[in-house]
């Protein structure tokens, strides 16, 4: 599936919206919320990558049809109205689309919401292809060298 029409313009529209990721990103590392969050900035690099696999609509925002589309790339396809819910629970309902912010909130907040739960899974799912042997052992003082 190649866009051929808009294949340059979209490949521009996409490096954009990694740009402006990269910024809200930046805000999140100035966050005092955020700053005793643990690998932030790995996490913060490893959301905007997730982020940006969404087909997400001009506004850069993930609407209906990128959910939708995602969960059955994802192989949890979900009904329209699962789907309302999924995003009313990311937004707090005054959105019907997810930006990038309230993904990001979303993902490093302490509420399981369901979109949360299945990024969660499909990132234990993969968790194989790109860290040999598992996760890295947590550092701890006495193995400082």
């Amino acid at each position: 599936m190649s866009h051929f029409s808009g294949g340059k313009a979209f490949g521009l529209l996409k490096a954009q919206q990694r740009e402006k990721l990269e910024e809200i990103n930046k805000e999140f590392m100035e966050d005092q919320k955020y700053r005793d969050e643990e690998d932030l900035p790995d996490k913060l690099d490893s959301l905007k990558n997730k982020y940006a696999e969404f087909d997400l609509n001009d506004q850069g925002e993930i609407d209906m049809m990128g959910l939708k589309r995602m969960m059955e790339k994802l192989g949890v396809p979900k009904t329209h109205l699962e789907m309302k819910k999924m995003i009313s629970e990311v937004t707090g309902g005054c959105s019907d689309t997810i930006n990038y912010r309230d993904f990001v909130k979303m993902m490093l907040g302490k509420r399981s919401a369901v979109l949360k739960l299945v990024m969660m899974f499909e990132d234990k799912a993969n968790g194989t292809s790109c860290k040999p042997g598992g996760p890295p052992p947590k550092r701890d003082i006495t193995s400082l060298p």
